[in-house]
C-alpha cells in the first residue's frame, strides 16, 4: 500500500508551482536551439542596438509631425469605429425586438432581411479592414517612418 505522497515527484527547492506547472506542458519547439529565432527580422539585430535618449521621445511627442500623426489615425479610427458598432448594435436589436421586419422575405428562396444584414456584417469587416490598411499606408505609415528615422538619427 502506497501513500498519495509517495506517488509525487520530489519538488526542486525554490521552484514555484509555475514551475512545476511548466514540468507538466508540452512544448512543441523543445528540439530547437535555444538560440533559434522564427523571425528574425522582428528582433533587434546584435550589432545594430541603437540607444535612444528618453528626451528624444519627448521630443518626438511634443512634435507637430506627431500631432499630426495622432489627429490623422483618430480623425479615422474614431468615426469608422463608431459607425460600426451603431451598425453592429443596430442589427442586433432589430434582430431581437423587430423579428417581423428581420423575417420579411426577400424574394431569393429562403433568404430573408436578417440573413442579408448578418451577411452584411462579414462584409463591412472586411471593408473597415481594406480601408484602414489603405488609411495607414497612405497617410499614417510615411509620417511614422519620419518619426522612426528622426529618433534613430537617420535620413529617409
Amino acid at each position: 500500500m502506497t501513500s498519495p505522497n509517495a506517488e509525487r515527484k520530489p519538488e526542486r527547492s525554490g521552484a514555484s508551482s509555475h514551475d512545476q506547472a511548466d514540468l507538466h506542458t508540452y512544448d512543441a519547439e523543445r528540439h530547437l536551439p535555444a538560440d533559434h529565432n522564427p523571425l528574425p527580422a522582428l528582433n533587434t539585430v546584435i550589432g545594430d542596438t541603437r540607444n535612444i535618449d528618453e528626451q528624444a521621445f519627448v521630443e518626438v511627442q511634443a512634435s507637430a509631425e506627431f500631432a499630426t500623426l495622432k489627429r490623422k489615425f483618430r480623425a479615422f479610427a474614431f468615426p469608422l469605429t463608431a459607425l460600426f458598432l451603431a451598425w453592429y448594435f443596430g442589427y442586433v436589436l432589430l434582430s431581437v425586438y423587430a423579428k417581423s421586419f428581420m423575417s420579411q422575405n426577400i424574394g431569393l428562396g429562403n433568404l430573408n432581411l436578417g440573413h442579408v444584414l448578418g451577411l452584411l456584417q462579414f462584409v463591412t469587416t472586411f471593408l473597415i479592414t481594406w480601408l484602414y490598411l489603405r488609411h495607414m499606408n497612405r497617410n499614417i505609415d510615411p509620417i511614422a517612418s519620419q518619426l522612426r528615422a528622426k529618433l534613430e538619427g537617420t535620413k529617409k
